[in-house]
């Protein structure tokens, strides 16, 4: 896109009775270069392709555009596209209620890996085959990419471009710095400060209008009026809008999907506008119209303000809306909540969030998993399904560019389930190596081996693989690494090296996950239990839906000859200490499991204090931005596990 849209500003000259200055000031001009969180004048967008599985699926087939479809998964429905939608039709209809309410509908089962193959590929009988086949996401994952690609060549190049994968199908884009370019380039007279003096305030901007273009305006504040003069802000959040319609129209014109978005000045902001107004709309939330936005919003719909704080919240103060708790007094909040979480609260629900847009789109880790219903009992099923498994990790990290050596994981882990009995081996990929799928399903293979002679393998409920530990690739033939670990670890990644067997890494040496809570005041231990459902909620996501930020459990090794015990507050049961780390696991793979839990999509924006970050964001990596709080697309759910 040229760094410069073609304007939309109805000049006229300065009339009298008009201010002679801006609120803003030169030094406010300068942060939105730098792409400040702190600049009044900040402009953020969120782009939301339209019921993404059910789009990729109908131009995928060549399906007119008003064609009813849905998504089929098994016996069920993931995904309605808007066409059906106006049947009355959600993902929660059985198929056979669809074709009654919607006699022309056509459905399309996710594709599949099956059971002795090396390629997944869509099947017309997959829904018969839920024990024989796997679900594959790379349609969905090569789509989003080949998106974010063509984003990023749409706008100018970093440092001004600064695009955030939000999910598989969300990008947030911090258009400020872009935006700056095209104020300066518009209006000569922002380029120099008079004498040098940032505090000076601007100029107003020369128009009494703004063309809007067929977008969507959040009506303004009570005391606010459109035929106010416009500041610098709006002339922003126009050009922003300017930017956003043409990245839409590209995306349409050349991958053929529609978008909404919306266009803030800050990310929490943006994900509520995108949200508004669906199917291909855009709606530009202006600072002048944040409380009247907000205020129509419950704030259990909030990023962060759903869950166990957001019902304390609301039974505390007796309401779920906005517009009442915007009547509440700071220091009652804090009262209440505590000074910092009082403190958050009461900004938050005036719109204020200070979260960066950060370009996460680096993948940390990647797992495979398959619940068997009925359980398999032998060992050459078991390894018909690790093939699977290492076929669609390895898919993944041809993507990633394992083959080229940019990148390359560090560690295999694999868990197996066998009746209420979690367990899990991991071994170290040979640095040294070329990594392909024969070296990694000979690794997976003697892994499963592994388990098997620790006896109790079958029937086996549940298999998962996972790579791990990515870094960049290097050219040396011996892993730089093992010259500066030790002990156990050290010699496992030699023993790595020279063999593709699976060596086990010692417990001891193992980074684990780490809560660090805070029990402090009474909402304070509200985030942590709804810190640790949201970390299980991520590893679920991540395993059943996007498989694009995987992360790797930590891997447990049993020592049978201690007789301590500690109390399991999940089980109510005493446990023995040499299984405790076995036994956390088995609790984190019934999470992978769970097949129907809501996906409420919310934006990344800052976390109440005491609230640790998700198992994604802690790692520095975007997230599907469907976490507990705000409402999910209509008619879209996450795909289910299996």
């Amino acid at each position: 896109m040229s760094s410069s849209p073609q304007p939309y500003i109805a000049s006229s000259p300065i009339t009298p009775g008009r201010r002679r200055k801006s609120r803003f000031t030169f030094k406010h001009l300068n942060l939105l270069s730098q792409s400040s969180t702190s600049c009044p004048l900040r402009c953020v967008a969120l782009i939301d392709y339209d019921a993404f599985y059910a789009q990729v699926e109908s131009v995928r087939l060549g399906l007119p555009e008003d064609q009813p479809l849905g998504v089929q998964q098994w016996q069920g429905l993931i995904a309605i596209n808007y066409p059906a939608r106006e049947f009355g039709l959600n993902r929660h209809v059985t198929i056979t209620e669809a074709k009654q309410k919607c006699p022309q509908i056509i459905f399309q089962h996710v594709a599949t890996w099956r059971e002795g193959d090396d390629k997944w590929a869509y099947r017309d009988d997959s829904f018969e085959h839920i024990h024989t086949d796997k679900v594959s996401l790379d349609p969905y994952r090569l789509e989003s990419r080949k998106s974010l690609a063509l984003v990023k060549e749409i706008l100018p190049a970093p440092p001004v471009q600064k695009v955030e994968k939000a999910s598989i199908d969300e990008v947030f884009l911090d258009l400020s710095a872009q935006i700056h370019s095209i104020l300066l380039e518009r209006f000569p007279e922002l380029r120099h400060a008079p004498h040098d003096d940032p505090t000076e305030f601007l100029p107003v901007p020369p128009s009494t209008a703004l063309n809007w273009e067929a977008d969507g305006l959040i009506d303004l504040d009570e005391g606010q009026a459109e035929d106010d003069d416009p500041d610098w802000d709006d002339v922003v959040m126009n050009i922003g809008s300017e930017i956003v319609r043409g990245v839409r129209k590209t995306v349409r014109d050349r991958l053929h999907y529609t978008c909404s978005a919306g266009i803030a000045r800050n990310k929490m902001m943006a994900k509520l506008g995108a949200g508004y107004k669906k199917p291909n709309q855009q709606t530009i939330v202006r600072n002048r119209a944040v409380q009247h936005f907000l205020s129509g919003f419950k704030f259990t719909k909030i990023r962060n303000l759903g869950g166990k704080l957001g019902d304390q919240v609301a039974q505390t103060f007796n309401t779920e809306e906005v517009g009442e708790l915007l009547k509440v007094p700071l220091e009652t909040i804090k009262s209440k909540s505590g000074d910092d979480t009082g403190t958050w609260i009461y900004n938050i629900i005036r719109g204020e969030d200070s979260s960066e847009v950060n370009a996460r789109t680096q993948i940390k880790s990647m797992l495979s998993a398959k619940s068997f219903r009925p359980s398999i009992n032998n060992f050459e099923q078991a390894v018909r399904w690790i093939q699977i498994f290492v076929s669609d990790i390895y898919s993944r990290l041809v993507e990633e560019g394992v083959t080229e050596n940019k990148r390359r994981p560090k560690t295999m882990n694999l868990h197996h389930r066998q009746g209420g009995q979690m367990r899990s081996k991991s071994v170290a990929i040979p640095g040294g190596k070329k990594i392909d799928l024969d070296m990694l399903f000979e690794l997976a293979k003697n892994l499963l081996q592994q388990v098997i002679v620790d006896g109790r393998a079958w029937p086996c409920a549940n298999l998962s693989l996972s790579v791990g530990g990515f870094e960049d690739g290097v050219n040396n033939t011996k892993n730089i690494g093992t010259f500066f670990v030790r002990g156990e670890e050290a010699r496992a990644l030699q023993a790595a090296s020279r063999s593709t067997s699976a060596t086990p890494i010692q417990d001891e040496e193992r980074p684990e996950k780490r809560r660090k809570l805070d029990s402090g005041s009474s909402i304070g231990r509200f985030f942590k239990s709804d810190s640790l459902a949201e970390e299980e909620e991520d590893q679920e996501k991540n395993a059943d839906t996007d498989g694009v930020e995987d992360t790797v459990a930590p891997v447990p090794v049993v020592h049978q000859q201690s007789i301590v015990t500690y109390f399991c507050k999940n089980c109510q049961k005493e446990i023995p200490e040499s299984e405790r780390e076995e036994h956390q696991d088995w609790h984190f793979a019934r999470s992978l499991q769970a097949e129907d839990r809501s996906s409420i999509a919310g934006p990344t924006n800052s976390r109440p204090p005491g609230k640790h970050a998700s198992a994604q964001a802690k790692r520095g990596v975007g997230t599907r931005g469907r976490g507990r709080g705000a409402k999910a697309d209509r008619g879209q759910k996450r795909l289910a596990f299996g």
